[in-house]
């Protein structure tokens, strides 16, 4: 239906692309300066991670930044721009409806809440209380994974599987859907394909995680049987970053977005805004419309092409593209080097990368001799700089050599060590169980709930130790350094993107 100026929905989320398609968003965006982080103290960078959320996921379309530049000056209602955004996606993804979250993880906690309460407004305000609802949501072992907890937030459990008999066994009256990670451009060993009929035969809702892959039409997953499937809007679809879809049933869709924001219900933390949802619908139609794939990635790898070409001329530097894969629906470049010739571990390749300026970012981390080049967030040219900077640093670097031996240890650590760890805000006890060979450290690592296992070694009073203790589909490390001093030991822990931490230890 159209409303009384004569515009309707097509029109609507059109307009946006076709003042793109004139020129204004590029120009814009070739006007686009880093004032806006640079009067911060933050510096920009050439991005070589390709869509990590925490650097800024991927570049956003011209036609999107229109977009959501256009939908910023107006107001409207959003369960009308839900209810149109929605019929829009299902035209032209062939599904029967499609929401706009604020994220692909959004859409999980938004699919699950769907599958429990539906769209009952008491149940719906009882979540995440989970009395008298069903509470358990089956999951195959190896799709388990960090991005899980989007469905634990719901307080359900997870109930693991690893064959046929197992999920049959699994499914029951408690059962509120069944979880499968996106598999189309990877292998798996017990996937959609074993699952779907007899998740379908108990009656039970399937739905596949598929955030980091590209849209195909008609939809391979819910040929497959999937119910729902969840997408990120800020990686190769290049839309928002803060955007997702969730595509699939009709009545499952509505009660998804029931249980989002704007209504209050256990989803009102995850807004989704008229400039996310106008934008995302933007980014469908322009992938859809406009975009080449096969071309994009005919044009990654010709910059892959030029970096090899350069960095290869390193004595000892080598690079190989690889295809798509599980996860990374895109070629990849891999970067390694022979330490005997280049004496830089990937950590110190990586700092010199992003130290530098133009500031670059970068897989490169550890101790190891490669990293993973990946190309979605590169600007054209971008790759030009990437290859004269690793050259530079290959060049430079210091012939391998082989280290000292480290010194005896100064005290025999093995037994039971009591450790306070002390974080930004609040502190826990841990306990270690050390058994040393000379200057090699093994052992277990008790942590408040956790348990898992550490490795490392001595270098006369100093320690250097890892521990990794798993926890639903995803694992924490905690890097311990420090010195022992008798009966005590002391020094920083480093958790990754959980910052770090002060710990101090008694030997029991």
């Amino acid at each position: 239906m159209k409303r009384k100026n004569g515009i309707d929905r097509r029109d609507m989320f059109s307009a946006a692309a076709l003042l793109a398609g004139s020129g204004t968003a590029n120009a814009a965006a070739t006007a686009a300066t880093p004032d806006v982080y640079s009067r911060l103290g933050v510096r920009p960078f050439i991005n070589t991670t390709a869509t990590l959320t925490i650097n800024g996921g991927s570049r956003l379309l011209p036609e999107v930044i229109a977009a959501i530049e256009q939908a910023s000056h107006f107001h409207v209602n959003l369960d009308e721009l839900m209810e149109k955004a929605s019929a829009r996606l299902a035209e032209l993804l062939k599904v029967e409806s499609g929401l706009v979250t604020s994220g692909a993880a959004a859409s999980l906690s938004h699919a699950t809440a769907a599958c429990i309460v539906g769209a009952d407004p008491e149940k719906m305000q009882q979540l995440p209380d989970l009395r008298g609802l069903k509470n358990q949501v089956v999951m195959p072992r190896e799709s388990r994974n960090v991005y899980d907890h989007a469905t634990r937030t719901l307080g359900v459990e997870i109930v693991e599987v690893n064959s046929t008999a197992e999920l049959e066994s699994a499914l029951g009256p408690r059962t509120a859907m069944v979880q499968v990670l996106g598999e189309h451009f990877g292998g798996s060993n017990f996937g959609l394909a074993q699952v779907a009929p007899i998740a379908k035969k108990a009656g039970v809702p399937i739905l596949v995680d598929a955030a980091a892959d590209y849209l195909i039409v008609p939809n391979p997953y819910i040929a497959l049987g999937a119910d729902l499937v969840a997408y990120s809007g800020g990686k190769i679809l290049r839309g928002p970053s803060t955007a997702g879809l969730l595509v699939g049933r009709k009545d499952l869709i509505r009660a998804a977005w029931a249980n989002s924001a704007p209504h209050h219900a256990f989803g009102r933390a995850m807004k989704v805004s008229k400039e996310e949802i106008v934008g995302m619908v933007v980014a469908v139609e322009t992938f859809l419309q406009k975009r080449n794939l096969q071309d994009e990635f005919r044009e990654w790898e010709s910059w892959y092409a030029h970096i090899s070409e350069r960095i290869m001329q390193v004595p000892g530097v080598k690079a190989q593209v690889r295809g798509p894969q599980r996860g990374g629906p895109f070629p990849t470049l891999t970067v390694s080097w022979d330490p005997m010739l280049i004496g830089l571990t990937a950590g110190d390749v990586g700092k010199q990368l992003s130290d530098g300026e133009p500031r670059i970012a970068s897989h490169a981390s550890g101790n190891g001799n490669s990293f993973l080049i990946r190309p979605v967030a590169l600007r054209p040219g971008d790759h030009k700089i990437v290859a004269e900077r690793l050259t530079q640093i290959f060049k430079s670097a210091p012939k391998g050599v082989k280290k000292s031996p480290p010194a005896p240890p100064s005290v025999a650590i093995s037994g039971r060590w009591d450790v306070n760890v002390q974080y930004i805000t609040g502190a826990a006890g841990h306990k270690l169980f050390l058994s040393a060979n000379g200057n090699k450290i093994t052992g277990t690592h008790f942590g408040w709930a956790l348990e898992g296992k550490l490795s490392g070694a001595m270098d006369g009073d100093r320690v250097d130790f890892r521990s990794v203790l798993p926890v639903g589909g995803q694992t924490l490390t905690y890097a311990f350094t420090g010195k022992v001093d008798g009966d005590t030991m002391s020094g920083d822990i480093d958790m990754g993107e959980y910052g770090k931490a002060r710990w101090t230890a008694r030997r029991a």
